[in-house]
């Protein structure tokens, strides 16, 4: 039985050798055209400097230059438009001025008052009073809106006077 056992074990491993043979025989005849090719390196152009120019001009990127644009805006206004951070901040100050409504005026001893609608409560104002978040102050409150002169912050630090209004809006009920 061992012998027999013997035999088999060297004939199949005599079949694996000749498989291995095709194998690279086949292998071979499919590889014998193939070369392989490199492209060339693209040709590399000479560098030829450009001269600069703009010596004799203000270099826009020097911090200084930036520095003397600021001081000369605010010596322009004098310096003197920053709001009161000091005073009480007055209820509707709170508010955004969009969710803010104008809902109507009064006019009481020839003094016009506007209507604000804040949340759920409804503001009496009148020219001088503040509200929204923008240091607005009215300026000037007539049957259709309410105007305000708001103070606001630039990319530069200064504040910048914007003018707004607030208008009359239908109640729904």
């Amino acid at each position: 039985m061992k012998a027999f056992l013997a035999v088999i074990l060297v004939a199949s491993l005599a079949g694996c050798g000749d498989e291995q043979g095709d194998l690279k025989q086949e292998l071979k005849q499919l590889t014998k055209d193939l070369r392989g090719k490199v492209d060339p390196l693209p040709q590399v152009r000479p560098y030829e400097p450009v001269p600069y120019k703009a010596e004799g001009e203000v270099d826009p990127f020097r911090p200084e230059r930036i520095v003397v644009a600021q001081a000369g805006s605010v010596a322009a206004r004098g310096g003197q438009l920053r709001p009161n951070l000091d005073r009480p901040k007055e209820p509707l100050e709170a508010f955004p001025l969009e969710s803010l409504q104008m809902v109507g005026t009064l006019m009481q001893k020839k003094e016009y008052f506007g209507l604000v609608k804040a949340g759920t409560n409804l503001y009496r104002v009148k020219k001088g009073n503040y509200m929204g978040q923008n240091f607005g102050v009215i300026t000037s409150i007539d049957d259709g809106q309410i105007s305000l002169k708001e103070l606001v912050q630039d990319s530069g630090g200064d504040w910048t006077e914007r003018v707004s209004s607030l208008q009359l809006q239908e109640v729904r009920r």
